[in-house]
């Protein structure tokens, strides 16, 4: 009887009632649980949005360092989110134990295999699942596995080298998009880390199964369709993930050699190739029967492609990129590495290879790497976390429950008081200049890989790619700039393009005494 008489008023003042139901709405937004108080663009206390058109302009990482700038520590960048730019930050959001919980955002980059989305440590928001997962697997990615890892990079170097010879110097040599011939070398080395196999980038010089074109599409905030999820539950729609599929390819050609390392735990050492990630999940299934299953082995070694890779060349791009920009910087590091040879400190090997060991005896190529990193950390946005159902205090200021906050890298590594007033300067300096209690403060500012117990668990493979390709090509190719600048988007992850170079051998590398 209500609805009959309710039904006939509402049709004669929809338009009335559907605005102030939208008011109503925009109205909950903007003082939703008192997040009012905190400044920021004054549309996006209203709605999302703005946020999405922000993002998907893809210069997102410039607009959150601006914000803090006008506005201070804590900017409001949607009706239920918090950036936060002071340091101090970090441990609360991102520390152990603090109750966080990773936002939604993340499961959306999961892989997925038959209609099921795999979790990897990265991607999952269930924190019990994360710490299980996190102990089976936590030695392959300790840093005394390296010296294991370090023949399969060797391996990887040597036909990179190789081929920019073939490719880039010469007669025949060509302008090189080096950003795309980084990221070749960053896919290749992870196949060779993960499955002791190549995906094939280096020897083909192209994509192959177009990979690399499908991460930079997904990786857009693109989430896979929910239609498309539960046609391959059904069997209908049977497309797996390119990633995915060369994982389970590479796995089925070692199937027998897997089942074995998983039936006894033990693992046949290969003189001078090392031992791969594979059989290092395949071991952990032997160690932990109970959680680590076939679909947890999937996961791990698919995000390998997922996140390792990515990140890896964006960082190599960047070193790159800063080093012929400023000539200054690019003469001073040759001449430590030049040095480094005349006095023995690198070893002569093939094709200029420097060892991981010798690569930490480098203090001005590990001040560029920093720098480097400082300058242009690989992800755009804020890291998400939402915070606890009783809400927790972060920089002297009480956060309600069931907020999602977060840090940028970008707005962290241009703060003047822990890095200098020069924040838009690569000076590699000031990591050498800087004072113990001043350097500390900075490495603890430094978020490229994250912070706490979601720290990138891939860090320690990254930086040993790093230390080690860097001064290996340096020793090997000149690099001149050709082209006047780069691009970049901010699509998660701040990709580069058009980042292009020539190479020429160097002329005189000085002699290493025998």
């Amino acid at each position: 009887m209500i609805i009959g008489e309710l039904l006939p008023l509402l049709m004669a003042y929809w338009p009335i009632v559907l605005a102030a139901s939208a008011a109503a709405y925009l109205l909950n937004n903007k003082f939703y649980k008192g997040l009012n108080k905190y400044p920021g663009v004054p549309i996006a206390a209203y709605t999302n949005w703005w946020r999405f058109f922000e993002v998907w302009g893809q210069k997102t990482e410039y607009t959150h360092v601006a914000l803090h700038k006008q506005h201070g520590d804590i900017v409001r960048l949607g009706p239920n989110v918090l950036s936060f730019a002071d340091p101090k930050a970090i441990k609360i959001i991102y520390g152990l134990n603090k109750g966080m919980t990773k936002s939604d955002f993340y499961p959306v980059q999961q892989a997925v295999s038959k209609g099921k989305r795999l979790q990897s440590l990265f991607s999952t928001t269930f924190e019990d699942y994360h710490a299980k997962y996190r102990r089976c697997v936590n030695g392959a990615f300790a840093m005394s596995s390296l010296v294991e890892y370090e023949p399969l990079v060797d391996s990887t170097t040597d036909v990179y080298i190789e081929r920019t010879k073939e490719l880039y110097c010469g007669e025949k040599g060509q302008r090189c998009d080096f950003t795309r011939w980084l990221q070749f070398y960053a896919f290749d080395v992870i196949g060779e880390l993960t499955w002791s196999k190549r995906l094939g980038y280096i020897e083909k010089d192209q994509d192959v199964d177009g990979i690399i074109e499908f991460l930079n599409k997904f990786l857009s905030y693109a989430a896979p369709n929910p239609l498309k999820l539960q046609l391959e539950k059904w069997g209908i729609n049977k497309k797996v993930f390119p990633v995915t599929k060369f994982a389970l390819d590479r796995s089925g050609e070692r199937k027998d050699e897997m089942q074995k390392v998983r039936e006894t735990g033990i693992v046949e050492k290969r003189p001078g190739r090392g031992i791969d990630l594979l059989t290092k999940f395949n071991q952990a299934q032997h160690d932990h029967p109970e959680f680590m299953t076939d679909a947890q082995v999937l996961a791990a070694s698919t995000s390998m492609v997922f996140a390792g890779s990515e990140t890896t060349a964006i960082s190599l791009s960047s070193i790159f990129y800063h080093l012929v920009r400023h000539p200054k910087v690019y003469e001073k590091l040759m001449q430590e590495l030049d040095d480094a040879a005349e006095t023995g400190a690198i070893q002569q090997r093939e094709n200029n290879k420097v060892s991981w060991a010798e690569s930490q005896k480098l203090p001005y190529l590990d001040a560029v790497i920093q720098e480097s990193f400082r300058m242009h950390p690989a992800a755009g946005l804020i890291l998400e976390r939402i915070t606890p159902a009783q809400g927790i205090e972060i920089c002297g200021e009480h956060i309600p429950g069931g907020v999602i906050v977060g840090c940028n890298s970008w707005v962290l590594h241009r703060r003047p008081e822990v890095f200098g007033a020069d924040v838009e300067t690569f000076r590699p300096e000031r990591w050498i200049d800087a004072d113990p209690l001043k350097l500390k403060e900075m490495k603890a500012t430094m978020f490229q890989f994250g912070a706490g117990a979601r720290t990138c668990i891939g860090k320690n493979i990254s930086l040993l790619e790093i230390y080690k390709l860097v001064p290996t090509f340096l020793r090997t190719f000149e690099i001149e700039m050709a082209c006047d600048d780069w691009k970049t988007r901010n699509a998660w992850f701040v990709r580069q393009s058009e980042f292009y170079t020539n190479f020429k051998l160097r002329s005189v590398p000085r002699e290493v005494p025998v």
